[in-house]
């Protein structure tokens, strides 16, 4: 086979592919996607930052009890 003939199989495969990219079963998904406005943005960002800092923080707890704890148990027994 010739190279060109090659080259122009794959072109259409990929080309076949592309077209096919908005009308599987993420389709209808993609079309009702938009970009966010900036108010929805910060309050995502706000949520997200602010789940970050609570688990965090509860780890931080955690750890602190796991830490101190077992010596004031000791002071005890």
């Amino acid at each position: 086979m010739d190279i060109l003939e090659e080259s122009w199989k794959l072109q259409k495969k990929i080309e076949d592919k592309a077209n096919k990219i908005g009308k599987g079963k993420y389709g209808r998904l993609l079309k009702m996607a938009r970009k966010p406005t900036p108010d929805e943005y910060k309050k995502t960002l706000l949520i997200c930052a602010g789940g970050i800092l609570l688990l965090g923080g509860l780890g931080f707890l955690i750890y602190l009890l796991f830490q101190h704890v077992p010596d004031y148990l000791s002071l005890f027994m």
